[in-house]
């Protein structure tokens, strides 16, 4: 399975952006993808996952609330949209996928398969 992630960039506080993460070779094997952010500072961070057959979401309980996930089946494309955008949430974005069932959809060490990282950089 192959992930291509996009939509990054610079956008001011308060602003908006959508990233989407495209996936392609054996996607009826996808059990679940799932959106992870990562800083210099901090360890990979889980903003949240949906399930690839029925579209269930999960979210952290602090990226409640502004991040939504969601897909498009015909495209065999994941979206991360992003609300109310904060200096805070500078950050590469990944998109990251896996066959296995989950428990944990946090737990980014539980991810087999990768997107190359989207940068979004929230400044004015």
């Amino acid at each position: 399975v192959q992930l291509q992630a996009s939509g990054g960039g610079l956008v001011q506080p308060g602003g908006s952006l959508r990233l989407s993460c495209a996936a392609s070779g054996g996607t009826d094997s996808l059990y679940a993808v799932a959106w992870f952010r990562q800083t210099p500072e901090k360890s990979r961070e889980c903003i949240g996952a949906i399930r690839w057959s029925t579209g269930r979401t999960y979210y952290a309980d602090s990226m409640k609330g502004r991040f939504t996930i969601s897909r498009d089946n015909a495209k065999n494309t994941i979206y991360l949209q992003m609300t109310s955008l904060k200096p805070e949430d500078t950050a590469v974005f990944y998109c990251a996928a896996t066959a296995r069932v989950l428990y944990d959809f946090s737990d980014f060490t539980l991810y087999n398969y990768w997107g190359q990282g989207t940068q979004v950089t929230v400044s004015s």
